[in-house]
């Protein structure tokens, strides 16, 4: 008898093909599904270089800083999902940056929190917190 797929399964197993879509835009620079991926109201808090409201801001950084040289590297198994209620997910896991101009630097886990928002059509990603 097969194991009972619950809906918290199913949740997890739909935010991490959308952690995978978003950073595979990401990684290959494609910033029209990076832009598309993001809500309109997205917030990110970064430790380091502090908060970000403006999408068109972060799209134009990430294009500028980013594409090209950085990518990022799921730490495999670390996502955590939880379901908000009547609005969608929160994602956090651990990732890694690999600076492509310093082939050889020790690249440490860094924690991220994603609020993911369930729309009519799909999903949005809202508030970001990268921490490292």
């Amino acid at each position: 008898m097969a194991a009972q797929v619950t809906s918290e399964d199913q949740l997890k197993e739909t935010i991490i093909k959308l952690d995978t879509e978003y950073f595979d835009a990401y990684n290959t620079c494609d910033m029209e599904k990076q832009a598309d991926m993001y809500a309109e109201d997205l917030e990110f808090y970064h430790d380091k270089g502090g908060l970000s409201t403006s999408k068109q801001d972060l799209l134009e950084s990430l294009e500028k800083n980013i594409c090209g040289k950085v990518t990022r590297e799921l730490v495999e198994g670390s996502i955590e999902v939880y379901p908000i209620n009547g609005f969608g997910a929160v994602e956090i896991g651990l990732h890694k940056f690999h600076n492509n101009q310093e082939p050889n630097a020790i690249s440490k886990p860094g924690k991220f929190i994603m609020i993911w928002q369930k729309t009519e059509s799909n999903w949005k990603i809202t508030r970001v917190i990268s921490l490292h």
